[in-house]
């Protein structure tokens, strides 16, 4: 798939059709529902310009006795000099005694069609101090 589109500049969003995600204008597929958003000749043929640069994975459960635990998922990026960009609320909700939850935070780089994707893994490339 493409990852760039004729006509825009890095970094410009759109909304999703089908969800109402903000998204990149760049964007094929909806990163929040799935759907295909345009239709490209030869994209199957193609690799993607992309890798994830972070995933983090992480699963609560409160004790099998006691009372139901709450939970707010908040995402917050942060710019070179530490400022907030902004903040989001993705999720919230309770677990019941015994019940589970897992959670996956992960960023996803699109780079130039032309561009080279790093090397490594996205383990090796959250361990480079940044």
């Amino acid at each position: 798939m493409s990852t760039q589109r004729t006509g825009s500049s890095a970094g410009t969003t759109r909304t999703c059709p089908h969800c109402r995600a903000t998204i990149l204008d760049s964007a094929s597929v909806c990163p929040a529902c799935r759907h295909h958003l345009r239709f490209e000749p030869g994209a199957a043929k193609r690799p993607p310009n992309t890798f994830t640069a972070l995933q983090v994975d992480g699963t609560l459960q409160p004790p099998a006795s006691g009372e139901a635990w709450e939970y707010t998922v908040v995402i917050a990026v942060h710019n070179a000099r530490g400022e907030e960009v902004t903040r989001q609320v993705v999720g919230v909700g309770a677990l019941q005694p015994a019940e589970l939850r897992t959670f996956t935070v992960s960023v996803d780089v699109m780079t130039p069609k032309d561009a080279a994707v790093p090397v490594g893994t996205a383990a090796e490339l959250r361990a480079t101090p940044g």
